[in-house]
C-alpha cells in the first residue's frame, strides 16, 4: 500500500463505528422470484422443536424432561415458530433456486409479500444476485509487454559491494568527520534559550550520510574531530512530525566524542564463509550470488509480465460484477489495510472506519479478474497439476539451505499448498495468454527490478 493511500485512510477515518449500510445489488445481475411456505409445515416443525426442547428445558418445580408441554409452549412457542419459519423459508428458497438453476451470489433478501398470505400459505419474495456471464477473451486482440533482464558481472560486483557494506565495521580514527563515518556525539538543543524535550542526548551514535538526522544537523558535524564542538541554528521543516518544533528555528550545540571510519571486509575466504560458502571459495561464492540473482531477477521479471497479462485481460473483458462479492472483498482489503497501518506504527483498532469507497475500485477489479481467471481456467483446462505444484515448491526450495526440509514443510500444510496451487494456476493462465496475444519484449534494467520503489 502506498503512503498516499495510508494518509487518505487516516484522514477519512474520523468515525469510531461503521454506520449501518443498506444492502445494494448490481441491477443487471439482480433476480427475483416468489414462493410460498405451508403454514401446516411450519406448525409441524415448530411442534417438533418444542418436543426436543422439552427434553432439556429447566423450570423450577419440575424435573428435566417432565415439564408440561403447555408450559414449554407458553415459554418457547414463539421462538420455536420463528425458527421453524426461518428454516422452512430457507429450504423452500434453496429448492426453488435449484429448480430454476440460479447461480446465486451472497445472501438473498427475502421479504413477506403483503396481502398474499392465506390460512394455509405464507408468501415471500426473494431478491438476490447471480454470477455474471463472463465474455470470451479475444487473445488475438490482446497486447502484452513481456519483461526480461540479463544479469551482468557488473550486477554481481555491485551486489557483492552491497553485501560488504552490510558487514561494515567502524574503526576509531583521528580525523575530521565526513560522510560515511560513524560518530558519537553529545548535543543540546534550545528554543529561545530553553532546552526542549527530545533536543538533548549523550553518546548518540549514528552514521553520517544515512539520513537519520536532519541535513543541517549532519552538515554541522562534518569537519569536526573528536572533542571539537560547534553551535549552530537548525530550522525545522514546516512538515516536521513534532508540532511544537515544526517551522521553528532551534539553537544546537554539538560535541563530537569519537569518529570511526568504515572498514569493509576483504573479498576473501572469511567473507565467503560468512555468506554460507563452507570451503571459503570466493569464485564459488560469486557463482552462487550470480545464480541467486538470476533466479530472483527471473521471478521479478515474471511478476511484471504476469501483472501486464492480468491488466490486459481485465481491460479486455468488461462485465458487471456482483455487489455482494465486491463488498466481501472490500471487508478483506479493509482488514489488510488495518494490519498494514499497525505494522507502520499507526494506532488502529477494529472499530476505526476505513471508508469503503477507498477500496471499491480495487475490489471491483479484483473480483472481475477473479471471475475472468476462473472462467478461463475452466474453459481451457488450466488447473494446476500435482507435478506443477511440486516443481514450483522445489524452485522456491532451491534458495534454502535445506531444500528437502522446506519442501516437506510446504507440502504438508493445506493452506500453503493451496496458495501454491493458486499461483501455479495463474501462471498457467499467463502462459496461455502469451501464446495467443501480441507480445512485445521489454528489457528492464537490473536496478529497476531490484529496487522498484526508487
Amino acid at each position: 500500500m502506498t503512503t498516499e493511500t495510508n494518509n487518505e485512510i487516516i484522514e477519512q477515518a474520523a468515525q469510531t463505528e461503521a454506520p449501518a449500510a443498506k444492502p445494494t445489488m448490481t441491477e443487471s445481475l439482480t433476480r427475483t422470484f416468489d414462493f410460498t411456505v405451508s403454514t401446516a409445515q411450519v406448525d409441524a416443525a415448530a411442534d417438533k422443536r418444542l418436543k426436543q426442547m422439552a427434553k432439556s428445558v429447566k423450570v423450577a418445580g419440575f424435573r428435566p424432561g417432565h415439564v408440561p408441554m403447555a408450559r414449554v409452549k407458553q415459554m418457547y412457542g414463539q421462538q420455536a415458530k420463528w425458527e421453524a419459519l426461518n428454516d422452512q423459508v430457507g429450504e423452500e428458497f434453496a429448492k426453488q433456486a435449484v429448480e430454476q438453476k440460479f447461480q446465486i451470489v451472497g445472501a438473498p433478501n427475502i421479504e413477506p409479500i403483503e396481502g398474499q398470505d392465506s390460512e394455509t400459505q405464507l408468501a415471500f419474495r426473494a431478491t438476490f444476485e447471480v454470477y455474471p456471464e463472463v465474455p470470451e477473451v479475444n487473445l488475438a486482440a490482446l497486447e502484452v509487454e513481456q519483461a526480461q533482464c540479463t544479469v551482468t558481472e557488473a550486477d554481481v560486483t555491485r551486489t557483492i559491494d552491497v553485501l560488504r557494506q552490510q558487514r561494515v565495521q567502524y574503526v576509531a580514527a583521528d580525523k575530521a568527520a565526513e560522510n560515511g563515518d560513524q560518530v558519537t556525539v553529545d548535543f543540546l538543543g534550545k528554543l529561545d534559550d530553553v532546552a526542549f524535550e527530545g533536543g538533548t542526548a549523550n553518546d548518540y551514535v549514528f552514521v553520517l550520510g544515512q539520513g537519520r538526522m536532519l541535513p543541517e544537523f549532519e552538515t554541522a558535524i562534518i569537519g569536526l574531530k573528536a572533542t571539537e564542538s560547534r553551535t549552530f541554528d537548525l530550522p525545522f521543516p514546516e512538515e516536521y512530525h513534532s508540532k511544537d518544533l515544526a517551522g521553528k528555528t532551534a539553537q544546537f550545540t554539538v560535541t563530537v566524542k569519537t569518529v570511526a571510519a568504515p572498514q569493509l571486509p576483504e573479498l576473501n575466504a572469511d567473507f565467503a564463509k560468512s555468506l554460507g560458502v563452507k570451503d571459503g571459495d570466493v569464485e564459488k561464492m560469486q557463482a552462487d550470488i550470480k545464480l541467486n540473482l538470476e533466479r530472483e531477477i527471473a521471478n521479478r521479471a515474471k511478476g511484471i509480465t504476469k501483472n501486464n497479462v492480468m491488466d490486459a485481460l481485465v481491460k479486455s473483458a468488461e462485465f458487471d460484477v456482483p455487489t455482494a462479492m465486491v463488498n466481501e472483498d472490500i471487508v478483506h482489503l479493509q482488514a489488510n489495510a488495518r494490519e498494514d497501518l499497525r505494522a507502520r506504527g499507526i494506532p488502529v483498532d477494529d472499530k476505526m472506519v476505513l471508508p469503503a469507497d477507498i477500496f471499491t475500485d480495487r475490489a471491483t477489479r479484483r473480483v472481475r479478474l477473479g471471475l475472468l481467471i476462473a472462467d478461463i481456467v475452466k474453459k481451457n483446462e488450466l488447473q494446476a497439476t500435482p507435478e506443477q505444484v511440486q516443481a514450483h515448491v522445489e524452485s522456491i526450495a532451491a534458495a534454502y539451505e535445506d531444500p528437502q526440509g522446506f519442501i516437506k514443510w510446504y507440502m504438508t500444510d493445506k493452506e500453503r499448498k493451496a496458495q501454491i496451487e493458486a499461483i501455479t494456476m495463474e501462471d498457467n493462465v499467463v502462459a496461455w495468454a502469451l501464446k495467443g496475444a501480441k507480445v512485445t519484449t521489454k528489457e528492464v534494467a537490473f536496478e529497476e527490478l531490484m529496487n522498484p520503489q526508487q
